[in-house]
């Protein structure tokens, strides 16, 4: 049975990877708030604030065999009204939270001797898209800090890859969501006419944290329903 950490674990993509890894792994999961699904899985979980609370006495087992980072951030607008804190509070969000956390677990990780850390940047990185600015920003430096730490942790067997969802069928995404017109044209931007949801998103996590993967590292893997690379 493997350790594996969850940050953001309360809902959307964090809450479907926990259930679906629920019943054959150590789960140990952080949010800053505990829904009652989350409650009823029964995980290790610790309420806080990743990108905050200080996680120096943050309770993890000795060795860490997968660590996800979920949070993140949709922020749109258009670049004339985005200020600087837009892109500061999207950068702490969507990277520093991810390096606070990962600083801790490097230890655990490292005893494993085989783990997987699984990020999340967005499709605004590989197509340019209005009012993504910040987002997309904080973003790509999720992807070459996750290319980066690949590199230099992979001598001890620590795996790093990202996946860059479009718009997914989550909590973050409710307000982009919240009418049938805007879901029927979310969905027609998408060659595959449809929106992703949080379960597919996290069955390529679940693939990516186990050993089928183990060849696989440094890499960022779109869901995006054809959107980054098919014009139809």
């Amino acid at each position: 049975m493997k350790n594996i950490l969850i940050a953001g674990a309360s809902k959307g993509i964090g809450l479907a990877l926990a259930k679906q890894l629920n019943a054959d792994n150590h789960l140990y999961t952080l949010s800053r708030t505990v829904s009652d699904e989350l409650t009823a899985l029964n995980t290790e979980h610790t309420l806080i604030n990743v990108v905050t609370d200080s996680l120096d006495n943050l309770p993890l087992p000795d060795s860490l065999h997968g660590v996800v980072y979920c949070p993140g951030s949709i922020n749109l607008k258009p670049f004339n009204r985005l200020m600087e804190e837009d892109y500061l509070n999207d950068f702490q969000q969507n990277l520093l939270g991810a390096v606070r956390l990962l600083r801790v677990c490097l230890p655990a990780l490292k005893r494993a001797n085989g783990a997987s850390v699984v990020l999340y940047s967005t499709v605004a990185t590989r197509v340019g898209m209005p009012f993504h600015a910040s987002v997309a920003a904080s973003k790509s430096a999720v992807e070459g800090f996750a290319k980066s730490i690949a590199a230099e942790w992979a001598s001890s067997s620590i795996r790093v890859n990202v996946i860059a969802p479009s718009l997914t069928d989550t909590p973050l995404a409710a307000a982009l969501l919240n009418t049938p017109e805007k879901r029927d044209a979310a969905a027609k931007r998408h060659p595959l006419q449809r929106i992703g949801s949080p379960a597919q998103i996290a069955s390529l996590t679940q693939f990516l944290l186990s050993d089928n993967s183990n060849f696989i590292t440094g890499q960022t893997i779109s869901v995006d329903g054809g959107m980054s690379v098919l014009k139809v």
